[in-house]
């Protein structure tokens, strides 16, 4: 089951570069990014067809065998991102995926 998460990564996922909080070398990998959708919010917020666009918090769906901890970064593009919090999903005792709530990395560093 883990291979088929895996697959729906490489072919769909984003290209994404992680660079863990502790030292070490940074990592290219395929993950899922998306803004967190609110229907209301004070600014500053961006209008959509689904709803309001938080600016400042995105939700990552990544490989389950890739550590992922708060203090690290994402950086995907323009868009540079510090780990708020994470979580690993198990299926049958293996990681299945990790999910993890970024926000901007100018707004976690104030």
């Amino acid at each position: 089951m883990t291979g088929s998460f895996d697959r729906l990564l490489a072919r769909f996922g984003q290209s994404v570069t992680l660079t863990p909080g502790d030292p070490g070398p940074s990592l290219a990998l395929r993950a899922f990014l998306q803004p967190i959708l609110k229907r209301r919010e004070a600014l500053p917020v961006t209008p959509s067809p689904l709803g309001a666009v938080s600016q400042k918090r995105w939700l990552y769906l990544g490989a389950g065998g890739q550590a992922l901890a708060p203090g690290d970064r994402v950086d995907a593009g323009a868009l540079s991102l510090v780990v708020q919090e994470a979580h690993i999903v198990y299926w049958r005792d293996e990681p299945f995926y990790r999910w993890a709530i970024l926000r901007e990395r100018k707004e976690a560093a104030q």
